[in-house]
């Protein structure tokens, strides 16, 4: 096992310039996953650490070992692709087996080798067929048994669930998480589904146009990101925003707009003085909002209108208009409501954040 050092590394394309200055230390037996949009960069350094792609600036070492100029069969890393590549001519058997047989192992070695990750994966009824008779999620698993024979010192998965329907997929995450407590393998992995990140990783990476936007724990990024960007990109159903003012009015302060007058909770206060008298983005999450009732402060809730109700049993997420603004809200699912129907929402006052309006830095 090994952990990974990424230093200052940059990947340029004649004028594009795809990973602008990447610095990561992956330690030994964690799992870290590289999430964000196509284009992002996460993609291109992982390559980079595989060897699939040259590095333009930087150095990246595995263990102790620089690698900037080893192939890919020397780096003693495995790979899984989104694609699964495998042989179709090859029995499940011989896809496990090939890279064991590239380099020599003796055949007792393989087949113990083979019928262990067989055994780990589920598929030891399998072996003997070929990609064709199997499943989506069998496929998945010969993929990864292919990589897990390899007792490699670095686990690379390029999302690898994305061929996969929405059920399977919940599935092969828990299987991969699971696959992680037992092997206990360095694992660097790229998705760009922010659920998958917040699922699977020890930490997360966000990236954004070559370049890292936060690097932390699931809930360290989504009750503490950086920046507006981060912010809207962890959590399902996407945090709402909306264009405010701070206001001082007596001891206190309140973000307001045309639609919405909200007071400042007390520990953010400090945070914000500087800002009264100037415009700032508010986020709100869709689960720090609900229904209010005759108890709720004034200054805690705001009119809205709703424009869709989607009923999901443990909850309804009301898709509703707030001045000019569409926000979402997460609440309880006996909720009663129809299109165009005025409602006022109760904000969670702790779950309130707020960014700079030029710098989009959280404040």
């Amino acid at each position: 096992m090994a952990n990974v050092s990424i230093h200052d590394v940059h990947k340029r394309y004649d004028d594009f310039h795809a990973v602008k200055g990447v610095s990561l230390e992956i330690k030994d037996k964690e799992f870290l996953v590289l999430v964000g949009p196509s284009g992002c960069g996460k993609t291109t350094t992982l390559r980079m650490v595989a060897g699939l792609e040259s590095i333009t600036e930087g150095q990246i070492l595995i263990g102790n070992t620089i690698v900037n100029d080893l192939p890919p069969m020397d780096r003693d890393i495995a790979m899984v692709f989104q694609n699964y590549a495998l042989y179709p001519h090859m029995s499940v058997y011989d896809n496990m087996a090939f890279g064991l047989k590239m380099r020599k192992f003796a055949k007792d070695e393989i087949k113990k080798r083979v019928e262990n990750a067989a055994d780990i994966l589920g598929i030891t009824d399998h072996l003997a067929r070929k990609p064709r008779q199997l499943s989506g999620g069998q496929r998945q698993r010969v993929a990864l048994g292919r990589a897990i024979v390899r007792n490699p010192q670095v686990f690379l998965f390029d999302e690898p669930l994305s061929n996969l329907d929405a059920k399977l997929r919940v599935q092969m995450r828990v299987e991969i998480k699971k696959l992680h407590q037992r092997l206990a393998t360095t694992s660097i992995y790229v998705t760009h589904d922010q659920v998958e990140a917040m699922t699977l990783g020890d930490r997360v990476v966000v990236m954004k146009d070559g370049l890292i936007q936060q690097v932390g724990e699931p809930l360290e990024l989504y009750n503490h990101p950086a920046n507006k960007y981060v912010a809207g990109f962890i959590g399902s159903p996407a945090m709402n925003f909306a264009e405010v003012t701070i206001r001082s009015v007596g001891n206190g302060l309140v973000a307001e707009n045309s639609a919405m007058r909200l007071v400042v909770p007390d520990e953010l206060k400090g945070r914000l003085a500087a800002h009264a008298g100037k415009p700032a983005t508010l986020g709100i999450r869709p689960e720090d909002l609900r229904m209010a009732n005759s108890s709720d402060p004034i200054d805690q809730t705001f009119e809205a209108v709703v424009e869709v109700a989607e009923q999901l049993g443990s909850e309804i997420i009301l898709d509703v208009t707030v001045g000019k603004a569409n926000m979402v809200a997460s609440v309880e699912p006996t909720v009663k409501v129809r299109p165009q129907e005025k409602v006022r929402l109760a904000v969670n006052p702790a779950g309130l954040r707020f960014f700079d309006a030029t710098s989009e830095a959280a404040i």
